[in-house]
């Protein structure tokens, strides 16, 4: 996802506040760092809040197309882990300052560190450490989990007060959790709640009072102050993953399907995610791309688009089998999303290349642009590629049998006739 890099800034050595209203979609720039950057590390931006987010979503990229990172990075990636299997956002000095209860600790960094680990592992110097230490995060992940079934960005420190579930967070750690081959309808919180329990909460209806200014189908972030959900699309294209059981190299289902908007009683996770692909369809159809959304208490700003996030909803589309709805936003990007990455570093190659996997597109030819090449010279020179494709998940969580079944139910049931197939975080 575009995570969350932005609002990590905004809560730097603190925790999100249960007003947070969404996170903003692209990673930090890579100017000058005040901190120095380590050997071994992609980007040459202040890793301060992303150091190991994008060194992750670097492997994972490189990954989707049979490129093995050098042993150096994933050292340093391993050694960026603290003792109890978690991961800071970033660690300066990780030798010589250990993590202790001060360490805020990063759900999002440390769900796609588990992620990148398992596919780098085989290849690795050292695959059973490095096995062992993915592991080691999702059983991290697992202790961190709220009383509602999800997480929170940084999860409560020892002693403290927990601090409210969001949609994005919990939705990489659902990812990052099917990666370990960890079923995540099976972590339970001690309240006996599962990361569906909690994802689903932050869905907003197709139809209802509550529904306004085209959110119909969206996830939130999470409720505002009066407990409103407001739609996000950050929030939505995670979620949208999620639900379908799969994380963020997540391939594109087939056959086609269109996603259409139907509410449920209860909503189940994969409902929820057919009205998340079908709320980004109407989002993406006007212009191709989403937009930056403005600051609160702006008027009359600029609209931006939205890079990151259009690259998250091509993703996740391509999971729901809307392939054809995707279509638009992925020839978007491929025109005008380059100088975005140049910018913005690995992570935002990254973003790209995943959406170039999910929808089965070359990543060396993106418009003008070889994404893995652009990608590799932000940091040490990778292993010789082995023309392979790393395992970078697990399997989706009922696959597309028990999806059509749900469609077909829902068709009979409903009269509407969307059909959505699904998988991963």
């Amino acid at each position: 996802m575009s995570v969350r890099r932005a609002a990590a800034a905004l809560a730097a050595g603190a925790v999100l506040s249960t007003t947070a209203a969404g996170v903003a979609a692209a990673a930090p720039s890579p100017t000058p760092s005040p901190v120095t950057v380590p050997a071994g590390l992609y980007g040459k931006g202040d890793p301060t809040y992303d150091g190991v987010w994008r060194q992750s979503l670097a492997f994972l990229a490189q990954r989707t197309s049979g490129i093995q990172p050098a042993d150096q990075p994933v050292e340093w990636l391993l050694a960026q882990q603290c003792a109890d299997g978690g991961f800071a956002s970033f660690r300066p000095d990780p030798a010589g300052a250990p993590c202790d209860a001060k360490t805020v600790m990063d759900t999002n960094a440390t769900a796609a560190a588990v992620q990148a680990l398992i596919a780098v592992a085989p290849q690795s110097a050292d695959p059973e450490k490095t096995k062992r230490a993915a592991q080691a995060g999702a059983a991290w992940l697992k202790g961190a989990q709220n009383a509602d079934g999800g997480w929170s960005y940084n999860p409560a420190p020892p002693g403290g007060p927990a601090i409210p579930s969001d949609a994005n967070s919990t939705s990489l750690v659902i990812g990052g959790l099917a990666a370990a081959k960890v079923r995540p309808s099976a972590v339970k919180s001690a309240d006996g709640k599962t990361p569906y329990d909690a994802l689903v909460t932050f869905a907003l209806p197709c139809a209802g009072k509550e529904v306004k200014d085209g959110g119909a189908g969206a996830f939130a972030y999470q409720p505002d102050k009066t407990g409103k959900l407001v739609a996000n699309d950050d929030a939505t294209a995670a979620a949208t993953l999620a639900g379908l059981g799969k994380g963020l190299t997540a391939r594109g289902a087939e056959p086609q399907q269109t996603p259409a908007c139907v509410d449920t009683n209860p909503p189940t996770p994969d409902g929820t995610a057919a009205n998340g692909a079908a709320y980004l369809t109407g989002r993406l159809a006007k212009t191709g791309h989403l937009d930056v959304p403005p600051m609160p208490g702006a008027e009359n700003a600029t609209v931006l688009p939205d890079y990151g996030n259009t690259a998250d909803a091509v993703v996740a589309l391509a999971a729901a089998g809307a392939k054809k709805e995707a279509r638009g936003a992925l020839a978007w990007l491929e025109k005008n999303a380059g100088e975005w990455a140049k910018t913005n570093g690995p992570g935002a190659y990254a973003q790209l290349v995943f959406a170039a996997h999910a929808m089965e597109t070359d990543p060396r030819s993106f418009g003008t642009l070889d994404l893995i090449e652009q990608l590799n010279a932000t940091g040490p020179a990778p292993k010789a590629p082995d023309n392979s494709e790393a395992s970078t998940g697990a399997d989706d969580e009922g696959g597309f049998n028990v999806w059509w079944i749900i469609g077909i139910g829902t068709v009979v049931g409903v009269g509407v006739g969307f059909l959505l197939s699904g998988r991963k975080k």
